[in-house]
């Protein structure tokens, strides 16, 4: 799982090398726009949905695996 989110990530961030330490600072392209564009990624792969607040709080690559796993439960 870890590694799809890794893809669905670079795919719509248009970024190379994105990794379990990345977060929204240190990724230049990862802009509200494109938070969106990420989050319709991850329900469509992972069959889930998001609250707002759960967004919002989306701002690591360890965060949005933890949200996905937690939402898979």
């Amino acid at each position: 799982m870890e590694e799809q989110i890794i893809k669905i990530m670079e795919d719509v961030l248009d970024e190379q090398g994105i990794n379990l330490e990345s977060t929204q600072d240190s990724l230049e392209n990862w802009n509200s726009l494109r938070q969106l564009n990420l989050v319709s990624e991850l329900e469509d792969a992972f069959d889930v949905e998001f609250d707002p607040e759960e967004i919002a709080e989306m701002k690591s690559v360890k965060a949005i695996i933890d949200f996905v796993r937690m939402k898979q439960e």
